[in-house]
């Protein structure tokens, strides 16, 4: 299997998702994260630093209808079930345009779903159409492979999270206040659906031990790999995009060095 970019604990490919997938061995990772295309590059307009600015992230972001979308969704899915190990965990994230056909998917392949949380961005950007409620929040689904396993889960660390609105000793609860990815996280480049560490962060720590496996077969600019290689995980992450590989490289070697 050639890679893009290995260590021995973070390994980068170049290639769809579908295809390198089914060479993968079943039953490998510990956790799964997947933030794949919200197939919301319309032609519509957004804002970002105060102008209007196309949503158009890419030909990768862009619908190609509900029956098309839905099989690609299925099909990602289902190889993610069969190399996720029995007592793994899966997180995706989406909004209203893929996360309701990432549901869906995920009960008909079997999924357990545990939690869904809302990421409310407090400085999301308004909504310049004056036509809708600004959308200011994504939602991700974090379900089990199989109902009744034991599946990991930090619940002490999620308890005593010490970030900036402190859960002071109380349980972490489903809605969770993050703000948009910083610039000090950018400063190696940009992919248009950068997450905030603080968000995998999380994601990491609650549902993955040290030295555990990890996969994210949408890797963009690769913030699930920074964030597992930060709390000493191991990392395999898939991208068509050679640039946004390019930049996950860039990010790994600035901690590195």
């Amino acid at each position: 299997m050639k890679h893009f970019f290995k260590t021995p604990h973070f390994n980068l490919h170049h290639e769809d998702c579908l295809k390198i997938l089914p060479t993968f061995k079943e039953k490998s990772f510990d956790l799964i994260f997947a933030d794949p295309p919200y197939n919301l590059s319309n032609g519509g307009i957004s804002c970002r630093s105060g102008k209007m600015v196309s949503v158009d992230k890419g030909d990768w972001d862009k619908s190609q209808g509900f029956d098309k979308d839905f099989k690609f969704t299925y099909k990602w899915l289902f190889e993610c079930k069969r190399v996720l190990k029995d007592d793994g965990i899966i997180w995706v994230s989406g909004t209203h345009h893929s996360i309701y056909q990432v549901g869906y998917a995920m009960k008909l392949l079997g999924f357990d779903i545990i939690n869904e949380i809302i990421w409310f961005k407090p400085n999301a950007p308004p909504n310049l159409s004056c036509r809708y409620f600004a959308h200011s929040h994504e939602t991700l689904i974090c379900a089990r492979k199989i109902e009744k396993a034991k599946h990991y889960f930090d619940y002490k660390s999620m308890k005593e999270w010490d970030d900036k609105i402190s859960n002071a000793g109380k349980q972490m609860k489903s809605v969770w206040n993050i703000p948009l990815t910083p610039p000090r996280e950018k400063t190696q480049g940009r992919h248009p659906t950068q997450k905030p560490l603080e968000l995998l962060r999380r994601i990491i720590i609650a549902h993955s031990k040290e030295g555990d496996l990890i996969l994210d077969p949408f890797n963009g600019s690769g913030t699930t790999g920074i964030a597992a290689l930060e709390f000493g995980r191991r990392y395999v992450g898939i991208d068509k995009e050679k640039d946004y590989l390019r930049l996950t490289v860039k990010r790994f070697k600035s901690i590195e060095n």
